[in-house]
């Protein structure tokens, strides 16, 4: 199933990455994002929020839709919009009131996700939470969240965000995520450690 390709798609460059399902609370103020904002809720239209990097603008970003708006008396916009469905960017235009581009809904390739890469991604995340939260994650939910579910909850690096996003595969998601979480843990370990070091003032506790 070829790419579906859209003209003049609004696009929001931002120094974030934002993934499909995830919440993600946005300020507007500039006017052509007022412009372009209140265009997308006038027509209930998505637009792309980009990771625009160190090393300029990614060619892969995130479909947004609106969810909830709050206007300010001075045309201020507080918003909160969720992803939808990632994006890449062809082309960059430059024609109209605020950014657009061409872009193409950017499909997974056809494979079916593997049981076990799955619960293994589902058992690192959930230890995780547990380590971070002293919560277990409700197993219902926890069995139907997808790669992206799950990574949209943790604030992982802007660079490895970007490497999901870039996926076109489940599998692979999954498998991605597995050792981001686990290295999660890892760090967590190193900073329980490390309090306990400053709370013994560096004696060796024995009993």
């Amino acid at each position: 199933m070829p790419d579906e390709l859209a003209d003049e798609f609004p696009l929001f460059p931002l120094g974030i990455v934002a993934l499909p399902g995830e919440l993600i609370p946005l300020h507007i103020f500039e006017e052509r994002y007022k412009t372009m904002l209140n265009v997308c809720l006038r027509d209930e239209r998505e637009f792309g929020i980009v990771w625009l990097s160190d090393d300029g603008l990614r060619e892969v970003g995130c479909a947004m839709r609106v969810e909830e708006v709050e206007r300010k008396e001075d045309g201020r916009m507080n918003l909160l919009v969720r992803g939808t469905r990632p994006i890449r960017v062809l082309e960059r235009q430059g024609h109209l009131a605020y950014p657009a581009g061409v872009i193409e809904f950017i499909q997974d390739r056809g494979d079916v996700p593997d049981p076990e890469v799955a619960r293994a991604a589902h058992e690192a995340y959930a230890e995780l939470v547990k380590r971070a939260t002293d919560r277990d994650p409700d197993a219902d939910e926890l069995e139907g969240m997808s790669a992206y579910a799950m990574a949209a909850t943790v604030d992982f690096g802007l660079d490895a965000k970007q490497g999901l996003l870039d996926l076109r595969s489940e599998n692979a998601r999954l498998k991605l995520v597995t050792r981001l979480f686990r290295a999660a843990m890892k760090r967590l370990d190193f900073a329980d450690r490390a309090q306990e070091r400053a709370r013994s003032n560096g004696r060796v506790r024995i009993r």
